[in-house]
């Protein structure tokens, strides 16, 4: 398939190895990559006002010619250039800092189209770095339109992204050469065709062709990903004779009458649904999704003995080495008595006991393996792998998890996420997945008890987080979702820590843990934490999935109006594992009544699947998930919830696509493409 953008972006004309460099730190390495940065939100700079209607604190765009243009010193290391403008209607001032080379750009008498925010001085109006462009420049692409504003950093300009995209697009040049669905489907969807779509969402001729080229590019990106999970689905089911295990014998029965407490009538049901994947010659994909605490890990754990007591391995795969020394703890306590071998691999052992586990492993004396990323690497050979199980789904991707699978001879595979997702979604997400859900959580487990707090209220959370504190317990401090950066975010972590440890926490042992610290010093930390030796950790949304700490018993979420429902359940999920009452304390300042609503749904439910209805409901588009899959494809432009029509749409088109080879071979190249060089084994096969 030929593609005209997959080309190094150094190679696009003024850019170069070095402003290569700056583009690489927003993602960008290839040309496509610059195609698919598509803009965060527009500006309609369109409307064009005459200066005697320019309102103050607004964004605004007006026409005007140069009446003279100075530049004044006013201390040394600043500049200051200002241009007297006029229209029919009156006279504007335009200001720029440091930014001398202005003067030489402008001429007296040039016409200009002139965007920025309106401010009044001395009774005029004045525009500070506004954008502007000549009435006779040959593209009109920062003014005078709708105006795209990119995802950027301080070191590259919002003009400059548009000239290299407007570089790319304006001159039509690879029209013809760009399209990756098959025709049928661009008619029978009307869909605006592909190099026109690109084009309308970098440099919108108007909002009605900006919304059909949002649903042509949502729908493709919703359509491959479908298409390529089902067919995944589909391969996994049909490609080979997986291992079939017998009915439950004695361990399974002996194990099941050790356990303190009956299992629930969902966990009873979902087992089942596993048994009988288990005892079917076709390899298990299952899915179990239920809410923190509801019990998938004691039904993970009877599979895990299932596989055992038919003679195979079993393996367990966790994404941080804490929370697989948890699972390894209770798997041994659990296994210990029936004589079942469990063993521990993470990247933190010593090179000599690795060496020994290695060796266990290989040989089949560990029975059950638990571990981290670990388990995937080239060097770990399984002696008969009967069934993989990877806890918290979302973390690992379709890759990772294949890598596991491929350590055997199409071994069963269990996956298990804490993240209730609407059942619609989770067929998308998981949709090369079968489903399982428990929504009961097992009697005696205390609901955790949920407030609203003002910022007013400050004082008093965090004197009863000390109270708490002082009786022996632990309390988690999560920092508001900043948006602009993970670098910001960790800067706005180490300034709240800075500041209650200075403050309200003065005396208390605080530990601190944002998305830039690395994983060893963020692994260390929690373990303290989790020993007890800490008794506050702040922190980022890293911990919001995490390790069990029984004894934490306080949440504080600040700016928690800056988080979806779905996201503010998981990291109240943290707390309320122990024997004692355990408090969530949502601060914040919203005057907004959606919000205070939807914050209010929080107080009243402690339900994982009603709350993510709710804010699919509510809250419409939004980072759902928190955290994108691992080794998926990123949607770029769709959102899985705002987009469920375009959705459902796309799935019918997949339904068309894959019941007929000839079909999908029409498409196989575009999933090479998006899903990526390593699952190409997949598609061309």
């Amino acid at each position: 398939m030929h593609d005209p953008w997959s080309k190094s972006i150094q190679y696009l004309k003024g850019v170069g190895p070095s402003k290569a460099g700056l583009l690489n730190k927003l993602g960008i390495f290839t040309i496509y990559d610059l195609i698919e940065h598509y803009p965060r939100r527009y500006e309609d700079r369109s409307i064009l006002k005459p200066i005697n209607a320019l309102i103050c604190g607004s964004v605004e765009t007006f026409q005007a010619k140069v009446l003279n243009i100075i530049d004044t010193k006013p201390r040394p290391n600043m500049i200051i250039t200002k241009a007297r403008v006029q229209d029919k209607t009156g006279v504007a001032n335009l200001v720029w800092f440091n930014q001398p080379y202005k003067k030489k750009s402008l001429k007296i008498g040039m016409d200009l189209i002139i965007s920025g925010k309106v401010q009044m001085k001395f009774s005029q109006s004045e525009i500070l770095n506004p954008e502007i462009e000549t009435i006779d420049s040959s593209d009109l692409i920062n003014t005078g339109r709708i105006v795209p504003i990119y995802p950027a950093n301080e070191n590259i300009s919002q003009k400059w992204l548009r000239s290299l995209l407007w570089q790319i697009l304006g001159n039509g040049q690879n029209k013809n050469d760009v399209e990756i669905l098959p025709q049928a489907i661009v008619q029978q969807y009307a869909l605006l065709d592909r190099y026109n779509a690109i084009l309308n969402i970098h440099f919108p001729q108007d909002t009605d062709l900006l919304a059909k080229a949002h649903h042509r590019l949502a729908f493709e990106e919703l359509y491959l990903l479908q298409c390529g999970l089902s067919y995944m689905k589909h391969k996994n089911k049909h490609r080979c004779i997986g291992i079939k295990h017998s009915q439950d014998g004695d361990l399974i029965k002996k194990i099941m009458s050790s356990l303190p407490f009956g299992l629930t009538n969902d966990q009873k049901h979902v087992l089942t649904e596993i048994k009988t994947d288990m005892e079917d010659t076709v390899a298990m994909q299952r899915l179990i999704q239920g809410d923190v605490g509801s019990g998938k890990t004691i039904v993970a754990a009877l599979a895990l003995a299932k596989t055992v007591e038919n003679g195979f391995q079993g393996a367990m795969m966790a994404p941080t080495e804490i929370l697989s020394e948890q699972h390894y703890e209770s798997l041994t306590a659990l296994f210990k008595p029936f004589g079942v071998r469990v063993a521990l691999l993470t990247g933190r052992l010593a090179k000599h006991r690795r060496q020994e586990i290695l060796q266990k492993i290989k040989q089949g004396q560990a029975n059950i393996v638990v571990g981290t990323h670990a388990l995937i690497q080239d060097d770990v050979e399984f002696n008969n792998l009967g069934l993989v199980v990877t806890d918290e789904q979302h973390r690992f991707g379709v890759l990772q998890r294949a890598r596991l699978q491929q350590k055997g001879a199409m071994p069963d595979v269990l996956v298990m996420t804490a993240t209730p997702i609407p059942r619609t979604l989770a067929l998308t997400v998981y949709g090369d997945l079968d489903i399982s859900s428990i929504r009961q959580l097992p009697p005696g487990r205390k609901p955790i008890r949920t407030f609203i707090r003002d910022s007013a209220a400050r004082k008093r959370v965090y004197e009863f987080v000390s109270s708490e504190a002082g009786k022996g317990r632990q309390a988690y401090v999560v920092c508001p979702l900043v948006e602009e950066s993970e670098k910001i975010e960790a800067q706005a972590a180490v300034t709240m820590y800075d500041e209650l440890t200075s403050g309200y926490l003065k005396n208390i042992p605080c530990g601190l843990i944002h998305g830039k610290m690395n994983n060893k010093d963020k692994e260390a930390i929690m373990a303290n934490f989790y020993s007890g030796q800490l008794k506050v950790l702040i922190a980022t949304t890293v911990i919001e999935v995490g390790v069990n700490v029984p004894n934490a018993t306080v949440m504080v979420i600040e700016g928690a109006d800056r988080f979806g429902l779905a996201q503010l359940h998981q990291l109240r999920g943290r707390i309320g594992r122990g024997v004692h009452l355990s408090y969530c304390i949502l601060i914040s300042d919203t005057k907004n009544e959606d919000t205070k609503e939807r914050l209010t749904i929080l107080t009243k439910t402690n339900d994982g699947f009603m709350l993510a209805e709710e804010d699919l409901r509510l809250r419409g588009p939004g980072q759902f998930f928190g955290t994108r899959q691992h080794g998926m494809p990123d949607l770029k432009i769709a959102d899985i919830l705002k987009d469920t029509r375009i959705l459902l749409e796309a799935r019918k088109a997949v339904e068309w696509t894959l019941s007929t080879s000839d079909r999908f071979n029409l498409v196989r190249p575009a999933l090479v493409k998006w899903f990526g060089s390593s699952y190409m084994m997949i598609f061309c096969h």
